[in-house]
């Protein structure tokens, strides 16, 4: 059975609430999954994903939300090769700011560098079109995962 990591970043529960959605989409269509809201690093290479999902808001000027940033600099300074391991990014922000999904930009950026597959190109929810992103995240998820074969 497929192993999906749906490892969260949030500030005010909207990508968590996208997260829990997402877990329940996969486990239906037959995927194991664990969903990470206090990621430790440790905990997602323990768990052996072969796909790792990141759903992430923005912050502040384009940052990583607090819950996240801690997992985020420990890839980035302990770097674990994703080889052979695919990934995938919802990044969810809001088009009236510069940094528009900069969050998922550059979890996005990281994956790729530790030799991630990309599952999909990135998929930007933009706040001010919709209220509710998992209206826009989960037929897309349905989309990508339905045909990997688990």
């Amino acid at each position: 059975m497929t192993k999906v990591a749906l490892i969260i970043g949030t500030v005010y529960g909207a990508a968590e609430y996208v997260g829990e959605q997402a877990q329940a989409l996969l486990n239906e269509l037959g995927y194991q999954t664990m969903l990470f809201t206090e990621t430790k690093l440790d905990d997602v290479l323990r768990f052996n994903a072969d796909i790792w999902l990141v759903i992430s808001s923005t912050t502040g000027q384009g940052d990583i939300p607090d819950n996240l940033l801690p997992f985020y600099l420990d890839v980035q300074n302990r770097f674990p090769l994703l080889t052979g391991k695919q990934f995938a990014v919802i990044a969810l922000g809001d088009s009236s700011y510069d940094t528009f999904c900069g969050a998922g930009e550059q979890l996005h950026a990281l994956l790729l560098e530790i030799q991630g597959t990309e599952l999909a190109p990135m998929l930007r929810i933009d706040a001010g079109e919709t209220l509710e992103p998992e209206t826009i995240a989960l037929p897309w998820l349905q989309q990508q995962f339905a045909n990997l074969g688990q």
